[in-house]
C-alpha cells in the first residue's frame, strides 16, 4: 500500500468518531434519515437472503442510481440467480430505488469509508462481485473488497480533466487502488484516455450507459390535466435540474416569452422554500407542487419540486433549461432524457462532467451552450425539436454500451455456492 493511503487510512480511522456529529447535522438539514443511519455504520443491516452470488452495485445519486438499476434488471435477465446489493449516498436515490427494485435485490444508504465501518460492510455481506458506478473511489471500500477477494468492476467510468490532474498526482496510489480492478469501462473517450494514462495499460470506452435508460414515464391523467389546466394554449417552457441562480437567470430568460407556462423542477427539491421565497418577492404568480397545489391558466410558474415526475415536466414542455452548466463546480447534466423526448435543450457553457457528449450533441444540433439569459431566452423561444433522423439515430446508438458493459461483466459472476 503506498503511503497516501496509509495517510488515508490513518486519517479516516482518526476522524470516524466524529460521524456522529457530521451524520446528526445532516440529519438537522434533510440530507439524511434518522432511521437509516445505522446503515451508514454497517451496523443492524439484513441478512444475506440465500447462497446465490451476491452483487453490490454502488452509485453516488439518482443518475447513477438508474443507470446501476437498469444494469441489474439486465444481469438478472442473464442470471435470474444472483442477489443484488444497491448502495447509494443520498436521500433523493434511496426514495427513488426503493419501490422500484426487483425482489432479489436489497438497498442500502452506503457505508461511510472509514476502516471499520468498511471492514464491517464487506464481512457482513461477503459480496462475489463489486460494481462501482462513474467515479466512485472509496478506498477503504475498495481495498477490504480486494482483501476479501471479492471481483471488482468500474462501469459507466468518468473522469474529469481536473481530476485527472488530481490523481496525477497519487498516480500510485490510484493504481493500487484501480490497477487491481477486474474491468474498468470508460463512459467516453477522453476518460478512457485519462483512466488509460493514470493505470499504464489501455481502457475500454464503453459509451455512456445512460443512453440505454429509457426517458422517464408520465401518466396520461396527470399529463391531460396538466396540459388543459396550466398550459392550455400557451407554450411551455421547463428548467430542468437546476441548482442555486440558476432558476433566476432562466426567469430572466424567459422575459422572451412573457404569456409562456414555465416549469422549475430544481435539481434538489429540497430547495423548494428558497425558490418559493424567490418567487415571491419578484410577484410572479405561482404554485408549489409539493403542497399539492393546482396550477391554472394565469399560474406564470410552477414550481416541480418533488421526486418522480420528470417525465412529465419534459413532456408538457416545448423547450428545456438544463441546469448545471451554470452553476459554479457542478459541470452540467445529461441532456439524453429531454432530447430522447423530441425536445430542444439548452444549458450553460461549464458542462465539462458531459465535454464529449455535448461537444457532440451541440454538432448535431440537439444541444446550445450559452452564457446570457437573453441568448438562452431566444434559443429557447426559437430552436426547433430534433429531427426524426436525429431520434431514430439515438435510438440506434442507445443499447450497444449496455451490451458491452454486459459482456465485460458477466464472466465475473460466479456461480452458485454455499455459504461458509
Amino acid at each position: 500500500m503506498t503511503p497516501a493511503l496509509h495517510a488515508y487510512r490513518f486519517l479516516t480511522a482518526a476522524l470516524s468518531p466524529l460521524a456522529g456529529f457530521v451524520l446528526r447535522s445532516r440529519v438537522s438539514k434533510g440530507k439524511e434519515d434518522y432511521l437509516r443511519l445505522h446503515e451508514r455504520y454497517a451496523k443492524r443491516l439484513p441478512s444475506r437472503r440465500s447462497a446465490a452470488p451476491l452483487i453490490w452495485l454502488h452509485g453516488a445519486s439518482v443518475g447513477e442510481s438508474r443507470l446501476l438499476l437498469e444494469l441489474g434488471n439486465r444481469i438478472l435477465a442473464e442470471r435470474p440467480d444472483v442477489t443484488l446489493l444497491f448502495t447509494s449516498q443520498t436521500q433523493t436515490s434511496a426514495k427513488l430505488l426503493g419501490p422500484i427494485l426487483p425482489d432479489s435485490a436489497l438497498h442500502a444508504m452506503a457505508p461511510m469509508d472509514t476502516p471499520g465501518t468498511a471492514r464491517r460492510f464487506i464481512r457482513h455481506w461477503q459480496p462475489d462481485l463489486c460494481i462501482f458506478g462513474e467515479g466512485e473511489f472509496w478506498p477503504n471500500l475498495i481495498l477490504e473488497a480486494g482483501r476479501a477477494g471479492a471481483r471488482r468492476a468500474l462501469i459507466n467510468g468518468r473522469m474529469t480533466e481536473g481530476s485527472a490532474r488530481g490523481w496525477e498526482r497519487l498516480r500510485n496510489s490510484f493504481r493500487h487502488l484501480v490497477g487491481g480492478f477486474d474491468v474498468v469501462l470508460a463512459a467516453d473517450e477522453d476518460t478512457a484516455l485519462r483512466l488509460a494514462n493514470l493505470l499504464g495499460k489501455p481502457v475500454t470506452c464503453a459509451g455512456n450507459l445512460k443512453s440505454a435508460l429509457p426517458p422517464p414515464g408520465a401518466g396520461e391523467v396527470d399529463l391531460q390535466r396538466f396540459h388543459e389546466g396550466f398550459k392550455g394554449l400557451r407554450k411551455c417552457y421547463l428548467a430542468a435540474s437546476t441548482h442555486a441562480e440558476e432558476e433566476v437567470l432562466f426567469l430572466d430568460a424567459m422575459k422572451a416569452a412573457p404569456d409562456a407556462a414555465l416549469i422549475i423542477a430544481p435539481r434538489h427539491p429540497e430547495r423548494g422554500p428558497l425558490i418559493e421565497d424567490m418567487l415571491k418577492k419578484k410577484n410572479i404568480p405561482y404554485a408549489r407542487r409539493s403542497r399539492g397545489e393546482t396550477p391554472n391558466l394565469r399560474t406564470r410558474v410552477l414550481l416541480a419540486d418533488t421526486m418522480g415526475e420528470m417525465g412529465l415536466w419534459y413532456r408538457l414542455s416545448d423547450a428545456v433549461y438544463l441546469g448545471g452548466g451554470h452553476a459554479p463546480g457542478v459541470g452540467g447534466h445529461n441532456p439524453l432524457e429531454p432530447i430522447r423526448l423530441g425536445k430542444p435543450v439548452v444549458s450553460g457553457p461549464d458542462v465539462f462532467n458531459f465535454a464529449s457528449m455535448m461537444k457532440d450533441f451541440e454538432t448535431r444540433g440537439l444541444v446550445r451552450l450559452l452564457k446570457t439569459p437573453k441568448a438562452i431566452g431566444r434559443a429557447l423561444v426559437t430552436m426547433a425539436p430534433p429531427s426524426t433522423a436525429s431520434l431514430d439515430m439515438l435510438a440506434h446508438e442507445a443499447d450497444a454500451p449496455m451490451q458491452v458493459t454486459l459482456e465485460a461483466i458477466l464472466p465475473l459472476i460466479p456461480a452458485r455456492r454455499d455459504l461458509v
